[in-house]
């Protein structure tokens, strides 16, 4: 295995050794380079020793003497070591086999690697990783990792994601906790397969594991309107939301005795769906699993509070009379019209709609899955001076929404200007002030 060299910083070590763009990196300390994973764990040793292939194709021996943890200075190009890869699983309940033809060709891609999880902090399978590679996670001490649990039960697990070979995953969770690799875990909720006995199974099997299992998020099962030719499934009700928010909380109780924190969380989706009043924000401790929606709304709440005591003194550049609107998902509707309300400056009335989903389906209740068409429907009937959506509505870094409408063609149809407003309290309060940025 080899990597190719794109770039040297310059005056780095590898620049002083005399290493070159387009040559490459052929070992590092007598290991093999397989990708970006290898050259950060091997790169940071103060003695290295490399086989570099020149750009004759021939090899020579590099020496370099620096600081531990110093940047050895390349930077590798990875546009096939590092190419994702992807899920060799066909869960009953993947969200991209319920998208409908027609989508971007990015949207339907499945990754499932386990080099992201530890870089960018995908939740991963392990079901594509062989037992040799398996042992590089091990020996490269990757960590932490974030792991899609499902189910510790073998059968289940199998079952869920149509995969034989995925039953093995407390042994593989016990092998991270033997070699000190901290994990985080995921369980999405099926209805009738992994609930009840088995979700309690999969929270102590894994709990088991702390401190190298740092924590465990439930959130429930996403359905579109577009499972005809899939397995039949059942939507999470809102009697087995309380359920589920029942079981957790118990477990909270026992492992804030037993460990000094509460390890397993629901996510706000099923406080939501159960009607049942979100926690307060202690209970979330330092919101390990904000990115499965574990606490967002309130650490929303609790930003929102800070960020205004921050604003209580600074002048609202325009007084006179203001009317938004803010569109949001089914789901969060309730929470967000009470912070638009308690926060709005004098002078500035709010309205929060809720956007109902005909493009997903109306189950799907998040704000992040609304789509540009469902947004114009929604705003019909509805006078408003400026417009307020989440950022969390467009595709990261793009103007577009899942359906592939533009920003620009919702502001030429509304003919108001509209403020995207960033995920946080701050940005919030800003945007109810006119004072976060139009893009």
């Amino acid at each position: 295995m080899s990597v190719r060299i794109l770039s040297v910083t310059p005056h780095s070590p590898a620049d002083k050794a005399g290493i070159r763009s387009g040559e490459t990196v052929i070992l590092i300390n007598g290991e093999s380079v397989v990708d970006e994973i290898d050259y950060q764990a091997l790169s940071v040793s103060s003695r290295l020793s490399l086989v570099i292939a020149g750009t004759d194709g021939k090899n020579r021996d590099v020496f370099i003497y620096k600081s531990l943890g110093e940047p050895l200075g390349l930077s590798l190009d990875e546009t096939t070591a590092m190419k994702p890869r992807h899920c060799r699983n066909h869960c009953l309940f993947c969200f991209i086999d319920q998208l409908p033809d027609g989508m971007r060709d990015t949207l339907y891609v499945k990754d499932d690697d386990w080099r992201l999880s530890l870089m960018m902090g995908n939740y991963v399978t392990l079901t594509n990783v062989d037992d040799a590679e398996f042992n590089r996670i091990l020996k490269r001490k990757a960590s932490p990792i974030y792991i899609s649990i499902q189910a510790t039960d073998p059968d289940v697990r199998v079952r869920m994601l149509r995969n034989p070979n995925a039953g093995n995953i407390l042994s593989r969770m016990k092998l991270l906790h033997e070699n000190g690799i901290q994990f985080h875990g995921q369980i999405v909720l099926c209805p009738g397969i992994n609930d009840g006995d088995v979700l309690k199974r999969t929270i102590e099997d894994t709990a088991f594991l702390f401190p190298s299992a740092c924590s465990l998020a439930i959130v429930p099962i996403g359905m579109t309107c577009y499972r005809d030719k899939l397995a039949p499934m059942n939507p999470v009700t809102p009697e087995l939301a309380g359920e589920v928010i029942r079981i957790v909380e118990g477990y909270q109780k026992r492992f804030i005795h037993e460990f000094g924190c509460r390890f397993v969380y629901a996510s706000d989706e099923f406080y939501c769906k159960s009607g049942i009043t979100l926690p307060d924000d202690e209970a979330y401790e330092d919101y390990p699993q904000i990115e499965n929606g574990v606490g967002m709304l309130r650490l929303l709440e609790k930003e929102c509070e800070e960020a205004s005591a921050d604003y209580e003194n600074v002048p609202i550049p325009d007084a006179k009379h203001v009317r938004l609107l803010i569109p949001t998902g089914v789901s969060a509707q309730p929470y967000i019209r009470q912070l638009a309300e308690k926060y709005a400056p004098p002078g500035t009335e709010v309205e929060v709609i809720a956007v109902h989903n005909h493009f997903f389906g109306e189950s799907i209740t998040v704000t992040g899955l609304i789509v540009g068409r469902d947004l114009l429907e929604a705003l019909k009937g509805h006078t408003f001076d400026r417009l307020l959506i989440s950022e969390t509505m467009l595709r990261e870094n793009t103007d577009s929404f899942l359906d592939d409408m533009t920003l620009e063609e919702i502001r030429s149809a509304v003919g108001k200007p509209i403020t995207v407003v960033g995920n946080s309290g701050d940005a919030f309060i800003r945007a109810l002030r006119e004072t976060e940025e139009n893009p």
